[in-house]
């Protein structure tokens, strides 16, 4: 019984360890906050710009 316990316990750590979805989230979190903090001011500098733009490509059509 002891053994099948050890078993078990020595199987749970190694799934545990090669399981790293959990790592991956946190990772793929931290990239879409820096992309958010990139995109987010470059788009209160250039959105007068762009709206300026569309606005004379409408007026002109």
């Amino acid at each position: 019984m002891l053994n099948n316990l050890l078993t078990y316990v020595q199987t749970a750590v190694q799934q545990a360890r090669r399981d790293e979805r959990g790592a991956t989230m946190i990772e793929y979190g931290l990239m879409v906050a820096l992309i958010a903090m990139i995109v987010v001011p470059a788009l209160l500098i250039l959105g007068p710009a762009i709206v300026a733009l569309f606005n004379d490509v409408a007026t002109n059509l």
